[in-house]
């Protein structure tokens, strides 16, 4: 069975909802804490939604420091697949595994809604399952969550297939271009704003459409392993 580790830092909120999306999907759930030195051997790892450090200086700056992240930093570097959900985006960003980076939404509003996405690429450790064009309503929860960078890395994400998310009725939070996620150029680093581990069941979400990620990591990490 595929082992997927997900993190937990002071603040974090969807631990528990992520390591659930993990179980549905058929791995193992391990939970790693902010201040371990070792990844026990996973095969993958979560990086969770929430406000690690009570988001203190940036959202996500703190965090991309703890010791676990230099870990996520070395073994991402080796092909590790890691998922950034909302809080753990801001991580990935911080720690300059994904460009680019995540401030206040316009408006200043916290938002929560269901919403829709697009997938733009579905060749992503975190998107096989999925075919570019799928459709996936899942929730969106966050204050900081408008995706930036300069023009010159938009254009090259956008010319290497890197957007792997776009918001399909226009980014309420003012992302540039649409941009809900994005992926390094090797395609196992994987951050989006909204939540996909709260649509992995019509018991407790609007859908199962973001069970598929939680799937795709699996299927990677078997294939990895034959």
């Amino acid at each position: 069975m595929s082992r997927v580790g997900v993190i937990t830092f002071p603040g974090t909120l969807d631990d528990v909802d992520a390591a659930r999306a993990v179980r549905r999907a058929g791995a193992e759930a391990v939970p790693l804490w902010h201040g371990d030195h070792d990844l026990r051997g996973v095969d993958a790892v979560v990086v969770p939604g929430g406000f690690s450090y009570g988001d203190y200086l940036r959202a996500g700056a703190i965090a991309s420091l703890a010791p676990i992240m230099r870990e996520v930093v070395d073994a991402a570097g080796r092909g590790l697949p890691v998922l950034g959900i909302c809080n753990g985006f801001q991580i990935l960003c911080e720690a300059h595994l994904l460009p680019g980076a995540l401030v206040a939404n316009a408006g200043l509003h916290f938002l929560c809604r269901d919403l829709v996405l697009t997938v733009e690429n579905g060749r992503t450790a975190w998107t096989a399952d999925y075919a570019a064009g799928d459709q996936l309503l899942v929730p969106l929860k966050s204050q900081e969550g408008r995706y930036v960078a300069d023009a010159a890395t938009l254009d090259e994400l956008e010319g290497e297939g890197r957007v792997v998310f776009r918001y399909r009725d226009g980014a309420p939070n003012g992302s540039a271009r649409n941009i809900a996620g994005v992926t390094n150029a090797a395609g196992n680093v994987v951050g989006l704003m909204p939540h996909p581990e709260h649509a992995t069941s019509t018991l407790t979400g609007p859908s199962e459409d973001g069970l598929g990620l939680f799937t795709s990591v699996l299927r990677a990490t078997v294939a990895a392993g034959s």
